[in-house]
């Protein structure tokens, strides 16, 4: 089973940063791509970032200027590192790895900007 553990959320103002991190339970990152995922309340759940096994990535429009993805294969671990923040992109976000029809799910962080 493989398990994602994310990090790094909480309540920041308008502007500021904060990096979520993605941490797994063994050594996906070669085979597996990575997601974040956002739902913010009353909404439907969306694509913020992707990174592919080989360092591919890609991000939503909405937050292209602002987000970026990264992964550390030594650490097991995938980044979302997330600036000037805006109210909108009060969410929970979330974690996935996918490969083909697998696909995993972390249990996901709070992130609220607000001031």
């Amino acid at each position: 089973q493989v398990q994602l553990v994310e990090s790094g959320g909480g309540l920041v103002q308008p502007g500021e940063s904060l990096r979520l991190s993605c941490a797994t339970s063994r050594n996906i990152f070669s085979i597996y791509t990575m997601h974040w995922y956002r739902q913010a309340p009353g909404k439907q759940r969306e694509l913020v970032a992707t990174c592919t096994s080989g360092g591919t990535t890609g991000i939503a429009d909405s937050v292209k200027d602002r987000f970026t993805i990264s992964r550390d294969n030594t650490k097991n671990t995938v980044y979302l590192q997330m600036n000037s923040l805006k109210p909108e992109d009060t969410a929970v976000y979330y974690c996935r790895a996918t490969m083909g029809p697998l696909t995993y799910w972390g249990q996901g962080t709070q992130v609220t900007v607000s001031s």
